[in-house]
């Protein structure tokens, strides 16, 4: 198989609804050898999930405890099959056309990760959302991308995508399962020498669960800490 797209879910099967439709669509028009993974992360809504996936021809992972977005993406690619690996919200956050441009950086021109950038011109983004959620976003792009992953600011972009040895090799080794997971494999990646292509997207939608500074701030930065330590105990080291 092509590609395996994979949607980690915590209560948020409204979003899903509204816009898997959408994803199934545009992947069957594209004509693309693809399948979706929609992991509920311990969310109280494994009925309605379920029923939404089955609905929409995709596949479905559960489990009872709400681990975080790091550790159902982790779930998710143990069961994929796809030679190049996206995962995405679950309001399915982009444009399609992204995903034509991640297949085209991983295969044509060589690249090992492919992932969004909300901040590029040529992106479709902070001009559509709130003041609240830019300044967030802002704040947090700036931290990590001054003392963690020097030179690619934008971490948090809902929609990244890899060859598949590479999200091997990285998932083997990450310790995260929350929020700051997406920081964790940038970092990795820029030790590794991998080779990162940042990309545009276009907003077209804000249905689901966005992260708040405010809410989730401490975690994340204790986060970012325990990123440097785990590099500094030689954790992130390749498996042979």
């Amino acid at each position: 198989m092509e590609l395996s797209i994979i949607i980690p879910c915590y209560n948020s099967s409204g979003a899903l609804a509204k816009n898997l439709p959408y994803l199934m669509h545009f992947l069957q028009d594209a004509k693309l050898d693809a399948e979706v993974i929609v992991v509920n992360d311990g969310s109280t809504e494994k009925a309605d999930l379920a029923a939404i996936v089955k609905e929409n021809n995709a596949r479905f992972v559960t489990y009872s405890k709400n681990e975080g977005k790091g550790f159902a993406i982790k779930e998710g690619f143990k069961v994929s099959s796809g030679k190049i690996i996206i995962y995405t919200d679950a309001d399915i956050p982009f444009e399609g056309k992204a995903i034509h441009t991640i297949i085209n950086y991983l295969t044509l021109k060589e690249f090992d990760l492919a992932i969004g950038d909300r901040s590029l011109d040529t992106s479709n983004y902070f001009s559509e959302v709130s003041n609240k959620r830019r300044f967030g976003s802002r704040i947090f792009t700036f931290i990590v991308g001054r003392f963690i992953t020097t030179g690619i600011t934008d971490t948090q972009c809902g929609l990244k995508g890899f060859k598949k040895e590479v999200a091997n090799d990285l998932f083997n080794v990450s310790r995260l399962k929350g929020f700051t997971f997406d920081v964790e494999l940038i970092y990795i990646s820029l030790k590794r020498n991998y080779d990162i292509k940042k990309i545009p997207v276009s907003l077209r939608s804000q249905d689901g669960n966005s992260v708040s500074v405010l809410k989730h701030g401490f975690s994340m930065g204790f986060d970012l800490i325990k990123i440097k330590i785990n590099h500094v105990k030689g954790l992130y080291k390749k498996h042979e």
